[in-house]
């Protein structure tokens, strides 16, 4: 039995940049109802991560914390201790996401405190690691076409498709029916194809719709005929084209039951896992500058 009163957690103070991480002890948390603990085995950094440290997500009102804001999003490992009648059982191996920005704590850190409905289990034939690399993305990805809706064959062109998110809509929205097109760099273009999309170098106008993954914003809108959909990540900044495009943007929230078929889709690598490199938590802030760096394909993973 883990009888610890504190675990170790990355947070940022004073954000300015990955050097303004800090490493520190804070009190465990008590159980609430619904929730359940989770000895973290793996924590996914993501470039919200980054904007969390040079405090561009403080800088426009998402986060308010007085002392310190906790970094992480995605998470995989083990259920240490649970409320009761809960579904999830100790000892199950979970992934799941911690939702929101303004919070004082996150995912890079020993373990998590969570709602039951923020995480699912983990298919025996996948690794904690690549497990750790799907639920911000993946959940991101579908509920994106979910905003989309059923493609009917219609032509959809997706932004920065060799990313994260990028690359989990290419395969979700083909399903949904939409012939799918990837605008990549060119060293991209054969693990855009492996994905089942058309490549795309340099886009033209006329998209029924565009799933904007790669920040273009006003750009990428100019890429929808009239009356077609523009589908950003940004929800706080939305361009505004006219000409009757529909504009939406997706706030990603967690849904359990979700997680568990995008968990058995990667499983079985319909969703494909890519991970850069995985580095202890003390080296957190040698993480984030990669990805601040720009151009990483794959996702670096934190172990405590």
């Amino acid at each position: 039995m883990d009888t610890r009163t504190t675990y170790r957690t990355a947070v940022v103070r004073v954000p300015a940049g990955p050097g303004s991480v800090e490493l520190i002890d804070v009190p465990r948390r008590a159980l609430g109802a619904g929730q359940l603990r989770v000895r973290i085995e793996a924590a996914a950094v993501n470039p919200a991560d980054v904007w969390v440290t040079d405090g561009f997500f403080h800088s426009i009102g998402m986060i308010h914390q007085p002392e310190q804001t906790g970094l992480g999003w995605d998470f995989a490992g083990v259920v240490t201790a649970t409320d009761t009648d809960l579904a999830i059982p100790v000892g199950a191996r979970v992934a799941g996401m911690v939702p929101g920005f303004d919070r004082d704590f996150g995912t890079f850190a020993q373990e998590v405190t969570v709602q039951q409905d923020c995480v699912a289990v983990v298919p025996d034939d996948l690794s904690l690691t690549a497990a750790a690399t799907v639920p911000l993305n993946a959940l991101t990805a579908d509920q994106i076409v979910d905003l989309l809706g059923d493609g009917n064959g219609r032509h959809l062109l997706v932004t920065g498709a060799a990313g994260a998110v990028g690359s989990f809509v290419v395969p979700l929205a083909r399903d949904r029916g939409w012939v799918v097109s990837g605008f990549a760099r060119a060293s991209d273009e054969a693990f855009v194809r492996g994905l089942g999309a058309e490549f795309v170098s340099a886009p033209s106008r006329g998209w029924d719709a565009v799933v904007d993954t790669a920040l273009l914003q006003e750009e990428g809108a100019a890429l929808v005929r009239d009356g077609g959909t523009f589908v950003g990540v940004r929800p706080a900044a939305l361009p505004t084209p006219g000409r009757g495009v529909a504009v939406r943007a997706v706030s990603v929230v967690p849904d359990a039951s979700r997680l568990a078929a995008l968990l058995e889709l990667a499983a079985r690598d319909v969703l494909r896992t890519r991970i850069v490199d995985v580095l202890p938590l003390e080296k957190v802030s040698e993480a984030l500058r990669n990805v601040a760096a720009g151009g990483v394909r794959g996702r670096y993973v934190l172990t405590p």
